[in-house]
C-alpha cells in the first residue's frame, strides 16, 4: 500500500519487498541516538514484524523517485488517563539530505491518520531534549508538548 503525492514521491508501508531500503536509514537512525550495537540482522526481524496486517504498528517509509529517504514507525499502546487506545510514532527519521523538505511533516500527517483509522485517540511520541529543530517542527505543526518526565529502567 501507497500513498503518493503529484506521483513525485511516496509514503509506502515497509513490507517484505522493501524492507532493505529501509535498512540503511535505520542504521543512521540507531546512529544519531548513540546506539552501542547496531545489527543489521536484528533490525530486519525486529521491524519485520510491523506492516499493514500487524496489530501492533506499521513501518512507513517515504519515497523520493526510486529512494527510500525517511522512515517512521507506529506502534500501539494504551492511555488510562484517557481510557482509550493511543498510536505511538516511536520512530521518525530523514535522510540529512532530505531534510527541511515536508518529509516530517508528511510522514508525522500520516501517522496520525494511520493511528486513527486504526481506532487511537491520539498519536503522541518523545524526542531527544537536545533535538531542538524537530521540537520546532512538532510545535509547528500544533503539538502540545507534555509535561511528563520520560524514565527508562
Amino acid at each position: 500500500m501507497s500513498f503518493s503525492v503529484n506521483g513525485l514521491f511516496m509514503i509506502e508501508v515497509v513490507s517484505s519487498e522493501n524492507i532493505k531500503e529501509i535498512l540503511p536509514l535505520i542504521r543512521s537512525y540507531q546512529a544519531f541516538y548513540n546506539v552501542a550495537d547496531i545489527n543489521d540482522s536484528n533490525n530486519h526481524e525486529f521491524f519485520s514484524q510491523f506492516g499493514s496486517d500487524s496489530d501492533t504498528g506499521c513501518l512507513f517509509g517515504y519515497r523520493v523517485g526510486q529512494k527510500m529517504v525517511a522512515f517512521a514507525t507506529v506502534y500501539f499502546s494504551f492511555s488510562s488517563t484517557i481510557a482509550s487506545k493511543v498510536a505511538v510514532m516511536n520512530d521518525l527519521y530523514i535522510d540529512p539530505d532530505y531534510r527541511r523538505q515536508g518529509i516530517a511533516k508528511a510522514l508525522i500527517l500520516h501517522c496520525e491518520q494511520y493511528g486513527r483509522s486504526k481506532g487511537a485517540a491520539r498519536l503522541q511520541w518523545v524526542t531527544a531534549a537536545d533535538n531542538l529543530p524537530a521540537q520546532s517542527l512538532y510545535l509547528s505543526l500544533g503539538a502540545k508538548q507534555s509535561s511528563w518526565e520520560h524514565y527508562v529502567l
